[in-house]
């Protein structure tokens, strides 16, 4: 093996482990924020005038979550595919969009500035575009999860175990079904991370030029929490239309064929207001999830390499003593 597989090997791996740790940190502790917006926006696809959406929704989903027997199992409902699907998820975005952002760097760029981030330094364009491949890569891989958390969360499908989920819609629905609203996902995924990676960089790059010291490590991880809070809160915003549209495909894929089919069904039926369901529980909980899991990413990434440069210090320093 060369040295440069060596070298890659053990820090693509750490790239995977960093962003499983971060993903399933954000999953755990957010899961009772993901089942609310689920049940708000399968709520408001039955809507009527007596039950209309909006706040009426979101009271009625928490009356309904706190009848349950048991108040802490029902709030964590769809916890464990919520964790696997985004630990994993996370595992792939970061560790492919490393992969990519190494492939796209300039050296003129990753020297023209040093902040807060530990990614490599890229244009504009590129920002996008590396964070748009990524999203989409890992959100195909792991869309038959993200199809068993949204069924197994919702009260429309009285599911008792993942495996019995699996089954049944594998049954019903056959492979397709693993895969339904992955087309809105990917419209709405992609746009969502490839704005999100440009946001939060060039969020961090301000935040650093007016709060880090000259060292260029203090306060990072206060700048990374706050750009990934303002970045998940605006691109959330951008993105909601096709979330709701995912969402009613996934739950009712007999009533709602295909993203264009939903989209129009819900402006005819609902009006434009429904492209907007469960907005502030998803700005709310993408803007915490995104500020945990890029945090805590990117502090395991700053505290390996400076790990990684002083055993190739040693390394190099062994190296010149054996030549003398």
């Amino acid at each position: 093996m060369s040295d440069g597989a060596r070298k890659t090997s053990p820090k693509s791996t750490f790239h995977f482990l960093a962003g499983l740790s971060s993903g399933i940190t954000s999953a755990v502790l957010l899961q009772p924020i993901d089942l609310l917006k689920t049940r708000v926006q399968q709520r408001t696809s039955h809507s009527t005038p007596h039950h209309p959406h909006g706040a009426s929704a979101l009271r009625l989903a928490l009356a309904e979550i706190r009848s349950a027997p048991h108040l802490l199992p029902a709030l964590w409902r769809g916890a464990v595919p919520s964790a696997l699907r985004t630990g994993f998820g996370s595992a792939i975005y970061f560790t492919s969009l490393n992969s990519i952002r190494h492939r796209l760097s300039s050296p003129a760029l990753a020297n023209a500035n040093n902040h807060s981030s530990t990614l490599p330094k890229l244009s504009h364009i590129a920002n996008l575009t590396s964070g748009a491949v990524a999203r989409s890569f890992a959100g195909f891989i792991l869309m038959p999860l993200t199809v068993l958390k949204v069924r197994y969360e919702s009260t429309l499908y009285n599911y008792n175990s993942l495996p019995r989920a699996a089954l049944d819609i594998y049954r019903h629905e056959g492979i397709r079904g693993f895969f339904s609203g992955f087309g809105a996902t990917a419209i709405r995924d992609a746009p969502y991370a490839g704005l999100y990676i440009l946001f939060y960089e060039q969020s961090k790059k301000h935040l650093s030029n007016l709060y880090m010291d000259k060292s260029g490590t203090g306060g990072a991880a206060t700048i990374n929490f706050a750009s990934a809070i303002f970045s998940g809160a605006v691109c959330s915003a951008i993105s909601n239309p096709f979330d709701a549209v995912k969402t009613r495909i996934q739950l009712q894929p007999d009533g709602y064929r295909n993203m264009v089919h939903a989209a129009k069904r819900m402006v005819s039926e609902e009006g434009l207001r429904s492209l907007m369901d469960g907005l502030g529980l998803r700005m709310g909980r993408k803007a915490a999830s995104s500020a945990l899991a890029w945090t805590v990413y990117e502090e395991l990434i700053r505290r390996a390499e400076g790990s990684w440069t002083k055993k190739d210090g040693v390394r190099g320093g062994e190296k010149e003593a054996g030549k003398l």
